[in-house]
């Protein structure tokens, strides 16, 4: 049997591979502390669920218009406009499977084959395989905790050719938890405008921040709104993965293209979750603050003990439930007779001795990094920290 070359060009996930991995361990009775996953650990909030019982119970599981649901569509641009300063109609609005689907969708629509696409190192694991499936070129910009794992304009400025079609903004980052600040964005808005680049930008985490302010970068000009694809979801904010609702706001006919091409995709996200997200964007914010504010207390806790760990150097996410922490200082060591020769294998030897699921940093780009998601309770990570102390203890 023959695959496509344009799917053995890519990989599967790392990280759903990886949590897979872990859920078959923890299904055999295997004590796994979980770092590798990135969803909140909290439930649903009740007014959202309670959403989709009524939903269900009214019969809303026909089809719906496969761009969305006009009334979500709605409140998609009344919280564009009212949180983040951006002036989207309902028809500049497409909901879609999860931010990711958002995401693909604009790579399909904006790149031709050949066409390269910007992306900051470290990335979050499915930007360069969405720039191949469209045929295009990932150009990756190395980031480094000098610059805060962020780009600035001069090296955005030097990556750019004549064949750059699209940069894509994280902020905050998956997975270093940078949050770009409105100075910063400034300058990469002065040299997204004077080349003519479409931008991106991933804003999927704006809720869970911890010092600072989110900026949506399309709102800091008018000009901006017309070259940014702004990208959003219920995911994150409010303990709804699994729903799968994502949201993306632009220029109309990029977005009605987005939403032709999802027409013959996925056709309408589900129903019954279009009326849970529509729950989430209208009521209460609460439970938001409160998961946020639990997740800065892990935050505080979890680089205080990576920064205490030998051969770790953690700087201190300012958004996102992850750490990132450099682990270059292990490479080339052993533990248990075992070489440490990348992250990866230092990310199997967790998993192996004490049962510590991490992600290594080849899955985001760099080669001497692990990502630890606090998305989990207190309780688990000082369990996870401890246990990782023990291990490295043992580094020869």
């Amino acid at each position: 049997m023959k695959i496509s070359e344009r799917a053995r060009a890519i990989g599967a996930s790392p990280t759903l591979a990886l949590d897979a991995r872990t859920k078959e361990l923890q299904k055999q009775g295997v004590d796994v502390v979980n770092f590798g996953v990135g969803e909140p650990d909290f439930d649903t909030p009740d007014h959202i669920k309670e959403a989709a019982i009524d939903a269900i119970r009214k019969g809303f599981t026909k089809y719906t218009p496969s761009s969305g649901i006009l009334e979500l569509r709605e409140a998609c641009a009344r919280k564009f406009r009212e949180e983040n300063g951006l002036d989207y109609k309902p028809d500049q609005i497409l909901v879609s499977v999860g931010a990711k689907h958002s995401i693909y969708n604009a790579v399909m629509v904006l790149c031709e084959a050949g066409d390269e696409v910007l992306i900051p190192v470290p990335y979050w694991v499915s930007y360069p395989e969405m720039v191949k499936l469209a045929g295009a070129k990932p150009v990756y910009i190395e980031t480094t905790p000098d610059t805060g794992f962020k780009v600035r304009p001069e090296m955005l400025s030097r990556a750019i050719t004549p064949r750059t079609r699209v940069f894509i903004l994280n902020s905050p980052s998956n997975p270093t938890g940078a949050v770009y600040t409105r100075e910063e964005l400034s300058g990469i808005a002065e040299v997204c405008l004077r080349h003519g680049i479409w931008v991106i930008s991933d804003e999927i985490y704006e809720k869970l921040i911890y010092e600072g302010e989110h900026v949506s970068f399309a709102s800091l000009s008018p000009e901006l709104l017309n070259i940014t694809i702004t990208v959003n979801g219920v995911s994150k904010a409010y303990a709804m993965t699994g729903w799968r609702i994502g949201y993306a706001g632009g220029p109309k006919e990029v977005i009605k293209a987005m939403a032709d091409l999802q027409s013959h995709a996925t056709s309408n996200p589900t129903s019954i979750s279009q009326k849970a997200a529509l729950a989430a964007l209208t009521g209460p914010t609460g439970p938001v603050e409160r998961m946020r504010q639990e997740f800065k207390r892990r935050r505080d806790y979890i680089v205080e003990r990576a920064q205490r760990m030998p051969e770790f150097r953690c700087s201190i996410p300012s958004g996102a439930f992850y750490i990132y922490p450099d682990v270059s200082g292990l490479i080339g060591k052993s533990v248990g007779g075992k070489v440490i020769t990348s992250s990866s294998v230092l990310a199997e030897i967790l998993l192996e001795k004490a049962r510590i699921a991490v992600v290594p940093g080849e899955a985001f780009g760099t080669r001497a990094n692990l990502r630890f998601s606090y998305a989990t309770s207190l309780e688990r990570i000082k369990e996870g920290m401890d246990r990782l102390e023990a291990v490295l203890h043992e580094v020869r």
